[in-house]
């Protein structure tokens, strides 16, 4: 099976910026623990500071639906989805 990557890219209220950021990076720290994780990283684009990018790598499409069902994943989106002015993802395969 190929490795599944996701590039997500988040546009974020000024604001919320702060509070947003310190929720992906403990997302993504729990992420990491998880069986299939192979990468998860938060990045903030020096030149677009109301931007905040996710960048994650999982073993297969299995490790990425046990993930995506995660209770937190539907709390986080809960509370950030206000947060947001765009989001968008992008998955790819990868060998």
């Amino acid at each position: 099976m190929n490795r599944i990557m996701i590039v997500v890219e988040f546009e974020v209220k000024p604001e919320h910026k702060n509070a947003f950021v310190t929720m992906m990076k403990e997302h993504a720290r729990l992420s990491r623990g998880e069986d299939g994780c192979q990468q998860f990283d938060v990045l903030l684009p020096i030149e677009e500071p109301n931007k905040v990018m996710l960048v994650e790598a999982w073993r297969d499409q299995a490790a990425l639906d046990v993930h995506s069902k995660l209770p937190r994943m539907a709390q986080n989106r809960e509370t950030y989805t206000l947060w947001l002015t765009g989001r968008k993802a992008t998955r790819c395969t990868s060998d």
